[in-house]
This record gives structure tokens, C-alpha cells and sequence, in this order.
């Protein structure tokens, strides 16, 4: 199961995880520290002191410290300045991590070796503590900078997280592709704003009994699998044209796991609609009961009720 490896950067409290979790994830910190309050940008005061790196630019640095040391949350070093484009505000990033314990100098998470690098994190002040957003922003690409982390469980680990950035990229900011051509004309009929955002006319749609996903747009982007997160702007209507939801409305985005059990769970309906597709389609999701809430009501939307989402597809990791 894909896990994001950034759970201590983010501003709302971390999970607590077992060790076994936290070599999959790069552990989980503690919840926002008063430092983060505190914090100066880049102020001296935060620094982590004797630690350094060696190795080529962009490949897994060694590092070096004397142990046993101690961490605060909040604290960082920037081991290797990157020789790559400049990382900017908006940017979804690319790192590899280690983890290394503070007391022993053992490595708890490494990235590098199965080249799995996280593509979670989004730089963006309003989900990133400041001492994070502050040091990534502005940064180059194949910059290593460790980040100090003290776990909240019962294991009490203090480590470095060293994250090298190697690459970035812009989410999508709605649907970008090809328009499809051959859809049924039974479907529900979609139509879009110049922002992109969509309304509907239910065109005689009831309720079904089994999952219609239907490709409105066709994106170039890469394929979803069911090992995915994708980021997604969505609509959801009942099938008397009643919209219960909209990210368009509030312009956000939302995260949802093409898996079970992750962080952002959604209904089996999307996990099943929207792997095989790909990142910039816009597609039309027609949910039986069963696949959505069944016989629980949820908010304002009726137990035994067919859901209609369209979700254009920004981006996935």
C-alpha cells in the first residue's frame, strides 16, 4: 500500500505509526510543535548543527553525525544545495528520503533503494508548516535538506528525515485532452464553464445497479492504477439533479486513494471508475447504491441513492 512519506511536514497533527509503519511511510512526527509557531524562516536558531552530507547531486547522499544527538521538531540543515530548477511556490515535488535515528545513526526508511520517490507533497503554505514551506520554497532541484522529527508513539524514535527534491511538476488546473467523441446518448449530458467547471442535465438518468464510468475528456497523462492518489476537482449530483457537493464551488482540490485504507478514503464506486483512466481526463461516474453509501444516509444524501460525480483528473502520485 502507497503511503505519503511527508506525514511530518504537514501542518495537522501526524498519525501515529509502528515502526513497521514508519519504514513504509518516513515515520510520522508529532503533531505542529509551539516551533512552528515560533518560527523565523530561516533563522540560525533552528538549525541542526554537525550534521553533513557527501555523494553526487541527485543520487543517495551520505550522511554523517555524531551520535547519540537530539532534534527538535521544526529543526533542518540543508546538507547539498540542488543544481536544478528552482522550486516555486504551487509545485508538486518529488523526493527521495532516508531516515536515519539520532541516537545510533541506523537507518529506519530509505526511498532510494527500490526508487520509490514520494510525489506527495504540494508546496503550498496553507498544508505546510512554515519551516517546511519555507526552506522547500526556493530550493533547487537535487537539494538534500534533513528535517529534525521527534515520533509520537510509544517507540519514541528522533531522527533526520533527509529529503533530496528530484524533480517537479503543476497540478492540472481542470480537465486537458481530447474531447470524447462516441458518448452514449443515454448518459447524463455534461457542459462546462470556461473555468471548467461542469453542470449537468440528468438527461433521464436513474438509478442503476451497476458502476458506469465513462471518459468525457481524454488526458495524456500517466495511467491511474490502484496503487495511486490522485488530486481531482469533482462535482456530485443525486439523480434528480439535487448537487450535494462541489470542489468547483469551493475551489479546492481533493486527494483520494484508488486504494483501501489509506489517508484519503473515498467510496469503492471512484476506486473502481477511475482506475484506467488517466491524469487531465474529465470523467463521468454513475455510482449504484452499493458502491457508494448503500443504505446509510450521508449528510443530505438519502439512503439506497445513486450518486452522479464528474472529476477531472489534475494530477497523481
Amino acid at each position: 500500500m502507497r503511503k505519503s512519506y511527508f506525514q511530518p511536514l504537514l501542518k495537522a497533527a501526524a498519525l501515529a505509526c509502528s515502526l513497521a509503519m514508519c519504514v513504509s511511510l518516513a515515520a510520522c512526527s508529532s503533531s505542529s510543535s509551539s516551533s512552528d509557531a515560533k518560527d523565523s524562516s530561516k533563522s540560525s536558531a533552528n538549525q541542526i548543527a554537525g550534521v553533513t552530507a557527501k555523494g553526487k547531486l541527485g543520487e543517495k547522499p551520505t550522511i554523517s553525525f555524531n551520535t547519540p544527538m537530539t532534534v527538535s521538531d521544526g529543526s533542518y540543515v540543508v546538507l547539498q544545495k540542488g543544481d536544478g530548477d528552482v522550486i516555486e511556490d504551487g509545485d508538486r515535488v518529488c523526493a527521495q528520503g532516508i531516515a536515519l535515528n539520532v541516537k545510533d545513526g541506523t537507518e529506519l526508511m530509505d526511498t532510494w533503494t527500490k526508487n520509490t520517490p514520494d510525489c506527495s507533497l504540494k508546496v503550498d503554505s496553507s498544508t505546510l508548516s512554515s519551516t517546511y514551506y519555507n526552506q522547500i520554497k526556493g530550493a533547487k532541484i537535487n537539494t538534500t535538506i534533513g528535517f529534525g522529527v521527534n515520533d509520537s508513539d510509544s517507540s519514541g524514535y528522533s531522527y533526520i528525515l533527509a529529503m533530496t527534491f528530484v524533480s517537479k511538476s503543476k497540478d492540472l488546473e481542470k480537465a486537458t485532452g481530447e474531447e470524447v467523441k462516441d458518448v452514449p446518448a443515454n448518459l447524463p449530458k455534461v457542459t462546462r464553464a470556461k473555468n471548467g467547471k461542469p453542470s449537468i442535465d440528468m438527461n433521464g438518468q436513474g438509478a442503476t445497479d451497476s458502476l458506469i464510468s465513462q471518459t468525457l475528456i481524454k488526458g495524456s497523462g500517466k495511467e491511474l492504477t490502484d496503487k495511486n492518489t490522485v488530486v481531482v476537482k469533482y462535482s456530485g449530483w443525486l439523480t434528480d439533479g439535487t448537487r450535494f457537493d462541489s470542489s468547483w464551488t469551493k475551489n479546492t482540490t481533493l486527494d483520494a486513494d484508488l486504494y483501501s485504507g489509506g489517508q484519503h478514503t473515498v467510496i469503492t464506486g471512484w476506486q473502481k471508475g477511475l482506475v484506467g483512466q488517466t491524469v487531465g481526463s474529465q470523467v463521468l461516474l454513475v455510482i449504484p447504491p452499493d458502491e457508494a453509501y448503500g443504505d446509510t444516509a450521508q449528510g443530505s444524501i438519502p439512503a439506497n441513492s445513486t450518486l452522479v460525480f464528474v472529476i477531472d483528473i489534475l494530477a497523481a502520485y
